[in-house]
């Protein structure tokens, strides 16, 4: 497909990861003057199940990507990312792409024979581009997830814990921390999609121990209360999800996981993380900003295609 001369739709496989990775960059650092996309982030993405059959990329001369798109099916979901650069061809690219991701969203629903709601989550604020697009395909904004850049180097935050609590490294080989992890992941406080296959769930894990990343257990008396999910890569650190139980929240326990993974990553070397923190894994994560030692801010929203 050439919607536009030498522009083409290919898949992403087909294409360098360091091409993903300065897409993904240059966007960041158009919207937010700093740029965090790495190369572990391009393998955390490529490495979900279907990503082949489930993701394109369009390129443009000197085969350099200008727009991206993959879909991830999480159980009655699909959850989808797209990104596509503002210019000439921004709009376009993105409506491409957005097709492409509707038209196999539908076959999957013929091939399963089942309903599926369609997001796309991952939109940074002031994105000129892709929330346009959404809204013309009739996508309504839902949730918002913020992102806090967290300086290391600073004196770090004292781990207060509730009686009887304690933090470990997940076994991820381990069958029993494996069923306490995706236990308490499909119960998280938070509207986005959750990996309700066991089984791709531990792999993914995996995958990321493999290339950085770490899971922290934190029980109570025996009991999981809360984990949380890290990826370092250098200098470079990142807090991906904290999860609480349902009956553990309002503990203290958020915020405890959160300085766990901060001194996870300092420990590793880091000097500065990126923690994603979602509505309702950590009750009013705004109110973290004063405690911690934030040098940066932004906000990333996930649309819902209505009716869906």
């Amino acid at each position: 497909m050439t919607p536009h001369g030498q522009l083409a739709v290919r898949r992403p496989t087909d294409v360098p990861p360091d091409s993903l990775v300065r897409l993904m960059r240059v966007h960041e650092k158009n919207l937010t003057g700093v740029a965090t996309y790495t190369r572990e982030d391009v393998l955390r993405a490529t490495g979900r199940p279907g990503y082949d059959e489930n993701s394109w990329c369009l390129t443009g001369p000197g085969d350099e990507v200008i727009a991206w798109a993959a879909l991830t099916p999480r159980g009655e979901e699909l959850d989808a990312v797209l990104t596509a650069l503002p210019g000439r061809h921004g709009v376009s690219a993105a409506r491409t792409l957005l097709c492409l991701l509707l038209d196999r969203a539908d076959e999957l629903a013929a091939e399963d024979g089942r309903p599926y709601s369609v997001t796309v989550g991952g939109v940074l604020r002031g994105d000129a581009v892709v929330p346009a697009v959404l809204k013309e395909a009739g996508f309504v904004r839902e949730a918002t997830t913020g992102q806090y850049t967290v300086d290391l180097t600073a004196d770090a935050l004292p781990m207060v814990l509730p009686d009887g609590g304690s933090v470990r490294a997940a076994d991820l080989d381990d069958p029993g921390d494996l069923v306490a992890l995706h236990t308490l992941h499909l119960r998280r406080a938070v509207r986005g999609p959750r990996t309700e296959d066991a089984s791709v769930f531990g792999a993914a894990l995996r995958r990321s121990r493999d290339n950085g990343g770490a899971a922290l257990l934190l029980e109570v008396s025996g009991r999981p209360a809360g984990y949380v999910l890290t990826q370092g890569a250098g200098e470079q650190g990142r807090v991906l999800e904290v999860a609480v139980a349902p009956a553990f929240r309002g503990l203290g326990i958020g915020l405890a996981l959160l300085t766990a993974g901060l001194a996870e990553l300092r420990a590793r070397g880091a000097v500065r993380a990126l923690a994603t923190l979602e509505t309702g894994d950590v009750q009013g994560a705004e109110a973290l900003v004063p405690v911690l030692t934030v040098t940066g801010a932004r906000a990333l929203t996930r649309f819902r295609l209505s009716g869906t």
